[in-house]
Order: C-alpha cells, then structure tokens, then sequence
C-alpha cells in the first residue's frame, strides 16, 4: 500500500494520484482545485465510468468504477470523496479501515488555504444546524461585508469554498455555511468560530444515529470561538462535550476556547439576547458592562422566532469578530430572506401567502408555524419516517385550516383529524407536479380568512413529486398570484 508522507503542513503528501470519488458538482470541483491550483494529479472514481473519463480528460487524469478502485484499494493513498458518499460505503469504510485517508472538498480547501498554497490563511467563519443555516450565513456575510471585510458567503451557498480561494479580488473572510455531511468528512478542519444553530432529527439513515449526527455537526466547535444556542438543549450538550475534550486534550496545538451563547430571551453575562425587542449583546463587551444595544428585533427579515435566532446566531459571531453594531443595524434592515425559506410570495385581501419549502423536516416546519398566528397550513410529501404528531400538538392553535399533498398525505391527515378533527381538511390527491399545487393553492385561497397567512411549509422532502423543494416553492408563489384571494382568473 502506498502511504501518504508526515510532514509539518495541513495538506496530505500523497504518493500517486489523488482518487476522487464521484464526478458530480463536487467531484469536478476537488478535480479543478487538486489539478489545476495544486498540480496533483487524479483518479476519478464513479459508477458512470463515462462522467468519470470525461472528467478525469479535462485534468489528464485517469478513471475508475467504483468496483474495480474497490479491487485496487491497496495503490490508494487519499480519498477526496463527494459530501453525499454515505460512510458506510464499501469503499470509503474499508480505506479508512486500512488508514488510507478520506476527506471531502471542504477539509482539501481548508488544509491548502492553512498551508498557504493562496496566500495569507483566511478567517473562516462556520455555520451549521438542522435549520436555518442559509438565513444566518447570509446575516452574518452581510455584517462582515457592511464592517468593510473582505467577506462572502461560501459552502453551501454562494460559491465553492475551493473557487472562493482563487477569487479576485481576494476573499479575506470565508463565511461557509456546512452541512453535516460536508462536516463529517473535514476531520481536522478547525474555523476561527462556529455555530450549530439547532438540532433536532435529520439524515439519521446518512449518519447512523442522532448522536453521529449531532457529533459531526458539533465539529464546527473546534476552533476558538464557540457560539452556542442556550435555548438548545442538545446544542449546549454538544457544546459541553466539546469543552470537555479541549480541557482533556494532550494535543498542544488545540485552541484556548471563547464560549458565546445566544437566546431568545433577556441575556445574562456571556450571552447575546433580546430585551423589550430589541437584541443585545452582554457577551461581546467590557467586565461589569450592562451590554450592548445592537438592533430592533421586530422588523428582522424573515419575522418570528427563527428569523430573530438567526440574527442573534449571526450577531454573536459577528461581534466575536469585532463588527460595530451600526454594521450589523445595516445588515440586519437590509436583509431580503432567500427563496423558499419564508419569503412572502403574494398578499391581497389581508392574506399573505408564505413560501418556506425548506422546511422538508417537522423541526423547521416547526419554526415556520411559531412565525404566524393564524394559518392555513400546506403541508405533504415524503416524511422519511417523520413524526408529526408533536408538531400538530405543538401548533394546534395556530392551525386554522390545511391542505395535504404528496406521499405521505394520509399520515398527515390522519394526525391532523386525531388531534385537531374540528378544523376544514382537504386533501390533494392528484400527483402531477402543477395539478396538485394549483389544486392546494385554490384550496387554501377558499379556506382563508382575512388575518391568516396560507403557509406552505410542508415537514417533507419534496421528491415524491417535485425535482426538488426550489420547484415546489415556485409553483406555490405562481400558484398564489394567479389563484390566491383578491386576484382574478
């Protein structure tokens, strides 16, 4: 077996090429930043052995099949492997039995920018959760930017994390928004601060457990900042066990760590909160200090709790890093929610119509609800084995009406006439894409009363009918100005 060289850089010294696994978006991304900004050269690993040649061309690389790396597994000496390869994959378990490393595009990207291969080593801010994590890394990028930092959003956002390293001009402050997946395979990636904004249920069949899940999304704590969620009480484990390994670690290179907690309510010392509406800091300020008067936290986009969490997740971060509060004023009140994450999509009659197809899990679903006081909820799709019935308990109250769709819609109504058998209920049974939610989108116009909001939030994946939940959100917000109450046609 060909082993990989020890030396004093973050970067691996492989002997031989580099294998890549998988030639989708991230393949062809680790391709271009292994062969073309450090000159490796690279194998290309796919089922598709003609995406993988194709690939493995344009850098003058060679190609593979999964089964026959498998049978050569001895030659390997590092694995950049895609985000979405499952770990119990035969060949990337079995490498990592034989010591030969696996890493993802995000760890290649940070090891090179630590080594220097781009310059001075960049900040890198991190941000993971179950929910959220879009709103907050956009918050925080706009507070960098408005500080006069060299900042952008990258990761699952914005661009790359290997193209915004060979960007012009120069990206000083990497704001990366991670996934969990993307987080498992960066074993040694330490950001200059992290937050996991929530926890709760999700990609349990990728990660195995919750507790591998919460695990691996709790890596964004390595570094010297810690920003912790004190309304999350497995956030704050997570945190805890974190803090515990620092203080055990034999390792003389492991960071001195600064806690930071966020809250929905008032702050005490060491915690960024809200105050008669408006967000304070009493973490980010001097000994003894009363705090610090940051921003309103009644107009912040998108409204309701998790919008203001994610403002305070992302203000947290932002004052670790010394960013005035007129900067984060400025971010803050000009900050437009991304698509189908809670943006208003039609209003007319005292209705307002909401897109939030992100939320495919009862947890965000969860915190679109606790946003409105009165809805007509839209919901369905695939649960993944899912339990709704806490979130139905949970915003009875809230629920003036619904209106299920997709795979899963008789799971759905079935809670929904069990705990809440007194509201209007209709169900969708169409599966064509357009037809079932213009047929909801009616339905729910019909159902509405002045003061509610029709919320499409579904608590389900959106691939049972849709090529993915952006689809979904779109035909709503068409759906709902061609159809929705006050409009003719």
């Amino acid at each position: 077996m060909s082993h990989v060289q020890t030396s004093s850089s973050y970067l691996p010294q492989p002997q031989g090429p580099v294998w890549i696994a998988g030639a989708g978006v991230s393949g062809r991304g680790a391709a271009d930043d292994l062969a073309t900004q450090l000159g490796w050269s690279v194998c290309i690993i796919d089922s598709n052995f003609t995406a993988a040649s194709e690939l493995a061309d344009r850098h003058g690389g060679s190609a593979m099949t999964v089964e026959e790396a498998h049978s050569r597994l001895d030659e390997a000496s590092l694995i950049v492997t895609s985000p979405g390869w499952r770990p119990d994959t035969p060949l990337l378990r079995d490498a990592q039995e034989q010591g030969i490393p696996v890493i993802g595009d995000v760890e290649l990207a940070w090891c090179a920018d630590r080594d220097g291969r781009f310059g001075e080593p960049r900040t890198w801010l991190a941000v993971t959760g179950t929910n959220g994590k879009t709103t907050a890394t956009s918050m925080l990028a706009s507070m960098m930017v408005e500080s006069g930092a060299a900042a952008e959003a990258v990761g699952n956002i914005g661009v790359a994390v290997g193209t915004a390293l060979t960007q012009t001009p120069r990206v000083s402050v990497m704001v990366a928004e991670l996934s969990s997946f993307q987080l498992h395979w960066s074993p040694t990636l330490t950001p200059d601060a992290g937050v996991v904004l929530n926890l709760a249920e999700d990609h349990i069949d990728w990660h195995g457990s919750m507790d591998a899940y919460a695990a691996d999304k709790a890596r964004v704590y390595r570094g010297s900042v810690i920003v912790v969620n004190a309304d999350d009480e497995r956030v704050c484990r997570e945190a805890e066990r974190y803090m515990e390994l620092s203080s055990t670690s034999s390792s003389g290179d492991t960071p001195a760590r600064r806690v930071i907690e966020f809250t929905m309510g008032e702050p005490g010392a060491g915690q960024v909160g809200v105050i008669d509406g408006r967000i304070v800091d009493r973490a980010c300020v001097p000994a003894h200090s009363e705090g610090v008067d940051i921003a309103d936290a009644t107009r912040i986009s998108p409204p309701g709790p998790a919008g203001v969490a994610d403002a305070l997740a992302a203000t947290a971060i932002a004052r670790s890093q010394g960013v005035e509060p007129d900067a984060i004023v400025r971010a803050l009140s000009s900050f437009v929610v991304e698509k189908h994450r809670g943006q208003v999509v039609y209003e007319a009659g005292d209705i307002r119509w909401i897109d939030n197809s992100k939320a495919t899990n009862p947890h965000a679903t969860d915190a679109a609800l606790s946003a409105v006081e009165s809805c007509v909820w839209i919901a369905g799709g695939q649960l993944k084995g899912a339990q709704i019935d806490d979130l139905i308990h949970k915003n009875a109250d809230r629920i003036s009406a619904a209106v299920v769709l997709g795979q899963d819609r008789e799971i759905i109504r079935q809670s929904l006439a069990t705990i809440h058998p007194r509201i209007p209920l209709t169900v969708i049974t169409s599966t064509d894409p357009v037809i079932a939610m213009n047929e909801a989108v009616q339905a729910a116009s019909r159902l509405a009363q002045p003061g509610d909001t029709v919320l499409l939030a579904p608590a389900a994946a959106s691939l049972d009918m849709y090529t993915g939940m952006s689809q979904r959100g779109d035909l709503f917000a068409e759906a709902a100005r061609r159809y929705g109450r006050g409009t003719e046609g």
